[in-house]
């Protein structure tokens, strides 16, 4: 399995057994994600950035406009941090203090570099199959004014860890026979029932592959 060599800065330190750096874990938490959060520091002033995401192989993957504050940063090379939570569940315990929440995260950090011109369209396929496969058969691709003005940027994965936690609640033992509940609450996300665009033209029915995102 693809080990990655926890760095310094990479490595998780707080309950150090929750941490995880197979390619395998990573690359699993990533792909059940589709929003991340970027930071990094402009003019002095640390920001933090909500934006989409995809994976491709061994790189992280992000978009927007050329004239965006984020991206134009970003392409000059500047180091950043990205972070992809999911929240799988609330935990309850019969005290205030072991209260937690179950979740997988990544964080990753490097440089992002601006990918080609010429490979940009190809990103941009992909990005829309990871949001909904089988999408870029039926919609109009991006014209040559829309491609210049977008830009697309990656990040290796190669100083990344994952942090998983799972399971009940880790009570003390001298509080175990509180009389209160205790246990999981489970989080869970997905789509509902698409809702057509009013302007719909009459006869185009919903493609079966957005019938198989809401069954999931």
């Amino acid at each position: 399995m693809n080990q990655i060599a926890p760095s310094p800065r990479s490595r998780v330190v707080r309950v150090g057994d929750r941490g995880h750096y197979d390619a395998a874990t990573l690359h699993a938490i990533l792909d059940a994600g589709y929003v991340c959060h970027v930071a990094f520091v402009h003019d002095g002033q640390p920001m933090v950035i909500p934006t989409a995401y995809w994976r491709e192989a061994d790189h992280l993957y992000i978009h927007g406009s050329t004239k965006s504050r984020m991206a134009m940063a970003l392409a000059t090379g500047i180091p950043a941090s990205v972070a992809v939570t999911l929240l799988d569940g609330l935990v309850l315990a019969r005290s205030a203090f072991h209260h937690s929440m179950n979740y997988r995260s990544v964080v990753a950090m490097g440089v992002f570099e601006k990918i080609p011109d010429e490979h940009k369209m190809a990103a941009l396929e992909a990005f829309t199959e990871r949001v909904a496969p089988g999408r870029w058969a039926d919609i109009r691709a991006p014209n040559r004014q829309e491609m210049k003005g977008t830009m697309v940027l990656r990040m290796p994965l190669d100083e990344a860890s994952a942090k998983i936690r799972s399971g009940p609640p880790k009570d003390d033992a001298e509080d175990m026979a509180i009389p209160a509940w205790a246990g999981v609450l489970p989080f869970t996300q997905g789509f509902a029932m698409p809702v057509p665009d009013p302007q719909l033209g009459a006869g185009v029915a919903l493609p079966d592959y957005l019938r198989t995102l809401t069954s999931r």
